[in-house]
């Protein structure tokens, strides 16, 4: 198997990376090629295509997005040449090339207003522009018929790029009180979680998972949690004195929307997958011993 993981500096690729390289998953028989938006430009379909061809590549791992939720309100075109343009290119490549695609989502393409954890075929309705260009990066893919897995997550933080735990944690070091939204709920999902449960799907899972098009499943952690109970549960753990102010959404404005309600259920992948998903806090205590080298 030659496996392409694209946005490897990313949360998820990251720690896909990081998990091979260290040999921390053991995957045999397989070759990784770790690619990111500074060595080859996914925008660019010859450039992609070239490559793919090089190493003869069987399955990609799509990981890049362009996920600043707020400045996508002001850089639509940027925001929808990576999470859909590219994601089309690399939708048209697997299906000529019969390659297999896992390809990664969000819960932003939903609109928050439901009133139980969201499954795969509930209607979706994005409410900005980030959530809108990752739809479209997924009805991309359905169009192409290729074979390929869609998994959509959410709240994704993790010791690489820029997530909710670092800036807390940032914070913590200049202020000693912080005011922190609580009418927004959804999981927290640890970025090493999901990339081993990719993992797990490639390797362990039947041969059947490459006859999947556009099979759509959603991965987060367990339980439920606003981010006034994620700052919380960041700083009880670390030890941190500080003081967290429950806030509304209305006195925290942004210029995008976010769904107010962002939980999945993750039946599907459980059943089909056999796995088992950790709590979030559970996860949440791995990443902070991560971050001081406890753990890697």
């Amino acid at each position: 198997m030659n496996v392409l993981v694209t946005g490897s500096k990313g949360q998820v690729g990251s720690e896909i990376k990081h998990l091979i390289e260290n040999r921390d998953y053991l995957f045999e028989n397989a070759n990784f090629f770790f690619i990111h938006r500074d060595k080859l430009d996914i925008t660019n379909k010859e450039a992609i295509e070239h490559l793919i061809t090089e190493q003869q590549i069987d399955t990609i791992i799509n990981c890049a997005a362009y996920t600043a939720v707020d400045k996508a309100e002001s850089e639509h075109e940027t925001a929808d040449r990576v999470n859909h343009l590219a994601v089309k290119n690399l939708a048209d490549i697997a299906k000529v090339k019969d390659i297999f695609l896992i390809h990664i989502s969000t819960d932003y393409v939903f609109n928050g207003k439901s009133y139980r954890p969201y499954v795969e075929d509930d209607p979706i309705d994005p409410l900005g522009v980030y959530g809108i260009t990752k739809r479209k990066g997924e009805e991309a893919i359905i169009q192409t018929g290729c074979k390929s897995i869609i998994i959509r997550t959410s709240w994704v933080y993790s010791t690489y790029g820029h997530n909710f735990v670092k800036t807390m944690l940032k914070l913590a070091k200049s202020r000693n009180e912080l005011g922190v939204i609580f009418d927004q709920v959804g999981t927290p999902t640890y970025a090493r979680d999901l990339a081993i449960t990719i993992l797990d799907i490639l390797k362990h899972a039947s041969s059947d998972v490459r006859n999947y098009h556009a099979e759509i499943f959603h991965y987060s952690n367990e339980g439920v949690a606003s981010w006034y109970d994620f700052a919380k549960a960041i700083f009880e753990i670390e030890e941190l004195d500080i003081k967290v102010n429950p806030i509304e959404t209305k006195d925290y404005p942004t210029p995008a929307k976010r769904p107010p309600y962002s939980i999945l259920n993750k039946s599907k992948i459980k059943q089909e997958f056999q796995i088992e998903i950790p709590h979030w806090r559970e996860s949440l205590q791995a990443c902070l011993k991560a971050f001081k080298g406890e753990i890697r």
